[in-house]
């Protein structure tokens, strides 16, 4: 039995991913949270700010920013210095702020996380895509497609890494070539790693793009938080890291007047997280393998639904094509599961299902998603 075969009832409760359907015999499997209560530790932290009583304007502490600089080095092997660092209430916000910051045109391919392809819209920035190929069932950038994209007004490539929706673990290889893709077209990098922490296969491990070199480092902003991996987005609490000076100060500027402070419960959760959570995190990651695992099994029993193998995060990418549905996600509403639209990340015919989830919720829905699959 593990802890996180009973979460915490979400129904009737502040929930954005339960309270869509509210009313309604769906089960969610959208939105990317997880349905599990936060780590013992986070709580406790949580706890002992509140029962402070006060909570007026504050800013990060030194024992935070310690916690947070040696997981990153514990984790990753990288050594961050705490002025990189630049505080967020949220990841998306970076990834608009970095949109700002950068004067040019945006790269990126797809499918993608939604943010990214709004975020350069919202900043008033020319947005060119990319498709990601799906080569033998695994996904790999095209590096032809990417540097016939290029203008020459392109100054800033957004990197999902890992990667959101299709659930790679980029390699050192495949990073290299990007930082060398980067270096040659003098690109910012702005890499959203926030699913770092949910790396589910033993033989891989995550590198920060910004750990590659001392000429990576420079060009990029990197954007992380403890929120999917310790499940407390709702806290609001994320930072860049930007090693060079010149460009912090930009990334600074761009936040002047919009960017609120960092909730300080966030704050104390995050110092929490990254410092006392390792057991916790470590039965996550094998609840979660196991969990992919199921849906990978039961995708590849419908003839018509494909999937490729998930190394990181909590999501399936699937594509459900085959089916010829003029509305997949809506289809798969009315069998009673509800999914992400692949074509809010430039995916029309895909879906996402978030297996962040009790172990007897997935099997449910994958029982329904079999239902499903064969009414089409």
């Amino acid at each position: 039995m593990s802890i996180f075969d009973t979460p915490p009832d979400r129904r009737d409760s502040d929930s954005i991913k339960w309270g869509k359907y509210a009313g309604r015999d769906i089960l969610p499997l959208w939105v990317a949270d997880m349905d599990f209560a936060a780590p013992p530790a986070v709580v406790d932290a949580l706890r002992q700010r509140i029962e402070h009583g006060v909570f007026g304007y504050g800013h990060p502490w030194p024992a935070l920013e310690k916690s947070v600089l040696a997981h990153l080095a514990g984790e990753y092997g990288w050594h961050v210095e705490a002025e990189w660092i630049v505080w967020l209430p949220g990841l998306v916000t970076g990834l608009n702020v970095a949109c700002r910051a950068v004067d040019g045109e945006v790269l990126t391919a797809t499918p993608i996380y939604p943010p990214f392809l709004s975020a350069p819209r919202f900043s008033g920035r020319p947005l060119n895509r990319v498709e990601l190929a799906c080569v033998d069932g695994r996904w790999q950038w095209d590096k032809i497609a990417l540097q016939n994209a290029l203008t020459a007004a392109t100054k800033l490539f957004l990197l999902c890494h890992p990667h959101n929706p299709v659930g790679r673990c980029w390699s050192r290889d495949e990073l290299d070539d990007l930082a060398t893709f980067a270096e040659q077209n003098d690109l910012i990098v702005c890499s959203d790693e926030i699913h770092c922490g949910l790396i589910l296969d033993a033989d891989k491990r995550h590198i920060p793009f910004a750990s590659l070199s001392p000429e990576a480092a420079k060009r990029s902003i990197t954007l992380m938080a403890p929120s999917k991996t310790y499940n407390i987005p709702g806290l609001g609490c994320a930072f860049a890291v930007i090693p060079d000076a010149a460009l912090r100060r930009r990334f600074l500027r761009a936040m002047d007047g919009i960017v609120p402070h960092v909730n300080v419960l966030g704050l104390a959760a995050c110092e929490a997280a990254y410092r006392d959570c390792g057991d916790w995190h470590r039965e996550l990651l094998a609840y979660l393998a196991d969990n992919r695992d199921r849906v990978a099994a039961a995708v590849d029993a419908e003839k018509r639904a494909k999937m490729s193998h998930v190394e990181a995060t909590y999501l399936a990418w699937i594509d459900v094509r085959e089916l010829g549905l003029s509305n997949p996600a809506a289809h798969f509403e009315a069998h009673g599961l509800g999914l992400s639209n692949g074509a809010d990340f430039g995916a029309p015919g895909w879906l996402r299902l978030n297996f962040g989830c009790a172990r007897s919720t997935l099997e449910a829905a994958l029982t329904r998603f079999a239902v499903a699959c064969r009414a089409a």
